[in-house]
């Protein structure tokens, strides 16, 4: 019979106890824990630097291969030809057409207008002598019987008085007297008087011959009626304005001439000098190819005030074209013109827009066509031109007409036609190099 059929169990020599087991436990905890935290630190180390080797591997960019450098295309411009010439001045000016003799139509005699004629009305033409107003005339033809009577009068006396001396001079005769009579008894003094009185009523029949004479208000020259103020009717006294009448026969025109200009234009001072002929243009209209031939006569003693410029003082002859056929130049019509002035040898005349900057002009060797710059000095200018003198520049010495901008001296370009050009220019009006503005 076994022993653990009774309730007994015999231990086994090989198992181990649970102590053993315990004990066996704790020896091996430590190594186990110490090869867990190192694959822990470093599994993390080795993906970082897997991950940053295989950034810089594929960040690295395939090397390139540099292309070949594009030759530089010359810039394109427009030129012309420089040449050496003479150059005459002109002195733009205008003005303002004047009546050269301008008056007021008054009356010498006072009285009521009667007659109005047909060459007082205004803009009416008429001549000298014609009868442009009458007034009332029949007091002064009463005042004109009245002096006739009275020098009537006047010469019945001194005829009396002559016979009555002569008279006397015989009644002393008579009387036997020797002596020289008085003058009293003679009647010289009496004889005097009436001659005095005739002579009065000599000047009093032409006075009133001229008032009656004034009731016709006439034109003291060749002119037209600029404006009338005086109508059928009104009564008017002497020296009442009629209206304001101007001559035709020459109008002036006053032509401002800037003082730094005096040198370069020749001016008669007074008219015994030599006139300078112009030509007038209409000044309302650039349009208009109306012209005016015109002399400047003489120029005015002073400066004006507030410009400080010298007028110059020009006349055109028959300006309304009475006696011609040329077009009417009124009063009041504005006018420009240009005054001759001194030729310059020798110069060069360009383009004002071909000038950038101070003074700067862009030239092309016609050779080489190499861009260079040029300073130059400018001896006149107008609104479109300007004239300079440099020995340096040589006559066939191409100038650049486009404002060019970053274009550097000794470039290359090429010379083109404004066709040309205008096909090679972007949508945008700019090329590259040329400023069109």
């Amino acid at each position: 019979m076994r022993a653990d059929e009774f309730g007994q169990r015999t231990p086994r020599m090989n198992q181990p106890t649970e102590d053993q087991v315990e004990q066996a436990d704790r020896e091996d905890a430590p190594s186990g824990s110490r090869s867990g935290l190192a694959v822990r630190i470093l599994l993390p180390l080795v993906l970082l630097a897997a991950g940053g080797v295989s950034y810089v591997w594929f960040s690295k960019e395939p090397p390139q291969i540099a292309e070949p450098r594009a030759k530089p295309k010359p810039l394109e411009v427009r030129v012309a030809e420089l040449r050496q010439l003479d150059y005459q001045i002109s002195l733009p000016t205008h003005g303002v057409m004047q009546a050269h003799n301008q008056a007021v139509l008054t009356t010498q005699v006072a009285g009521r207008v009667e007659t109005i004629s047909p060459g007082f009305e205004v803009g009416a033409f008429f001549n000298e002598g014609d009868v442009l107003l009458e007034l009332n005339a029949i007091d002064f033809e009463e005042a004109l019987a009245n002096a006739k009577a009275q020098l009537a009068l006047a010469q019945f006396n001194l005829e009396q008085e002559r016979a009555r001396a002569k008279q006397a001079r015989l009644n002393w005769a008579d009387l036997g007297y020797e002596d020289e009579p008085s003058d009293l008894v003679v009647r010289i003094p009496h004889v005097k008087l009436a001659e005095s009185q005739l002579k009065r009523a000599n000047e009093q029949l032409l006075s009133a011959q001229r008032n009656l004479e004034r009731t016709k208000v006439r034109a003291p020259f060749d002119g037209r009626v600029l404006t009338r103020v005086a109508g059928i009717g009104q009564t008017v006294g002497a020296g009442t304005s009629l209206g304001t009448i101007f001559a035709t026969d020459y109008s002036e025109t006053r032509l401002p001439v800037s003082t730094q200009f005096l040198t370069d234009v020749f001016l008669p001072e007074d008219v015994s000098d030599a006139p300078v002929d112009i030509v007038l243009r209409d000044g309302l209209s650039e349009a208009s190819e109306v012209k005016w031939n015109a002399q400047i006569l003489r120029t005015e003693g002073a400066l004006d005030a507030s410009t400080l410029e010298l007028f110059a003082v020009a006349r055109v002859q028959d300006p309304f074209g009475l006696k011609s056929d040329k077009v009417p130049l009124r009063l009041g019509q504005p006018v420009t013109s240009e005054i001759p002035g001194r030729k310059l040898e020798g110069v060069f005349v360009i383009s004002r827009e071909a000038i950038s900057g101070l003074n700067r002009i862009r030239l092309v060797d016609p050779e080489t066509l190499v861009l260079e710059s040029a300073k130059i000095a400018q001896l006149w200018a107008d609104d479109e031109s300007v004239v300079f003198r440099d020995a340096e520049i040589e006559d066939g010495t191409f100038l650049v007409l486009d404002r060019l901008v970053y274009a550097p001296d000794g470039g290359k370009v090429e010379i083109v036609d404004d066709e040309a050009l205008e096909e090679d220019l972007d949508p945008s009006g700019a090329k590259e190099g040329v400023d069109n503005k």
